[in-house]
């Protein structure tokens, strides 16, 4: 479902992601980490088409994110760190405002609509304004417009960034159950959430790839976080100037 290959983002002379290259095959959940300033959030961006490579590609679906852009979007559903949340709008009213965005047809918004606020547990909230919420319910109203299409592949960065213990526990067994259905793309620096819903581990770190492996092969033998700080510690990968 995501082949990405060879892909590099420049800005002047500072490289920012080199020639990262990895796949994400249906019903997986591939778990992106790296250090902060490793270049995921950057990688992240120019997956969804909000930022041009300099050099490489990366097939979405079967389409180019270069020369097939638009339909790249319309098969991802994508929730950044922060929400795109409007605040003076009532849940059931954002989410049927980004379907209509999304292209979803009249016939079928509503049930669709009905049917992320059940995936996502939103029906005590759908009639409260989003500038209302908590944290917790923020992200699960970001996790229902990223789903609000029907996407192939969800792209999710930090999505329990700020949660307490309970809301952490609720959106991992959301994202897992998204699985069933999507190819899952999570970036998280919290490596047991990693160890409890992915099943494939791709860890860059000054803007290279320098792990990618099913993550029961990572932790045959050690733990995530032995085998995270043995990659990112590294000397075998330097690129200088390295920016998220």
């Amino acid at each position: 479902m995501i082949e990405v290959l060879g892909l590099s983002k420049k800005y002047g002379e500072t490289t920012v992601v080199s020639n990262v290259s990895f796949t994400a095959a249906k019903g997986e959940i591939v778990g992106f980490l790296g250090p902060n300033g490793a270049g995921k959030t950057t990688t992240m961006r120019m997956l969804v088409t909000f930022l041009p490579p300099t050099s490489g590609t990366a097939k979405v679906a079967g389409y180019d994110i270069q020369t097939q852009s638009e339909e790249v979007r319309k098969s991802i559903g994508y929730l950044p760190e922060n929400p795109p949340l409007y605040g003076e709008m009532r849940v059931s009213e954002y989410l049927t405002f980004m379907g209509e965005i999304k292209g979803v047809s009249r016939d079928t918004l509503s049930q669709r609509v009905g049917d992320v606020i059940e995936v996502c547990n939103l029906t005590d909230v759908k009639n409260r304004l989003c500038g209302h919420l908590s944290k917790g319910f923020r992200q699960r109203v970001g996790l229902a417009q990223a789903i609000i299409h029907n996407p192939e592949v969800i792209i999710l960065d930090e999505p329990t960034s700020g949660l307490d213990p309970v809301q952490i526990i609720e959106i991992r067994k959301l994202i897992k159950s998204l699985s069933e259905h999507h190819t899952v793309v999570l970036s998280t620096h919290i490596l047991p959430e990693v160890t409890e819903i992915c099943s494939k581990v791709v860890i860059i770190a000054h803007g290279q790839v320098v792990l990618e492996s099913p993550l029961e092969d990572v932790v045959r033998d050690r733990s995530l976080e032995q085998a995270f700080m043995e990659c990112v510690s590294s000397d075998s990968v330097r690129v200088s100037q390295v920016i998220n």
